[in-house]
């Protein structure tokens, strides 16, 4: 027999769905659309300098190097061009993720700070 219970205000899918939308990267347009792409550079970091493949990270170069360079030498890293250096650092932004957004646009609002009386 059931008892009095407090009434569920919130199912546990709706605050996973919260949890989720906050923080998935989807919408926002053209300007996500691009964000997604990964800005200008792309999502790879490094591009090899001789064939001009992308790789994400050095030991991802260095793999590539090893299987399609060999004969050319040793594998040096600061030989392959830094992309995102080029185009300034930071590629993308998360344009569409909510969680990511400044409080006052979450609709987060906090009070102004009063200054302590001396």
């Amino acid at each position: 027999m059931g008892g009095k219970a407090k009434a569920q205000k919130h199912t546990a899918a709706e605050i996973n769905k919260k949890a989720f939308e906050a923080t998935v990267n989807r919408g926002g347009g053209s300007a996500g659309i691009k964000d997604r792409q990964g800005g200008k550079a792309g999502h790879a970091k490094y591009k090899c300098n001789i064939c001009g493949q992308a790789a994400p990270d050095p030991k991802s170069a260095e793999a590539h190097w090893d299987s399609k360079h060999t004969k050319m030498g040793n594998f040096d890293i600061s030989l392959w061009t830094d992309v995102h250096a080029e185009v300034g650092g930071v590629t993308t932004a998360g344009v569409a993720v909510r969680g990511g957004l400044p409080d006052k646009q979450r609709g987060i609002h906090k009070a102004p700070l009063k200054a302590a009386a001396h």
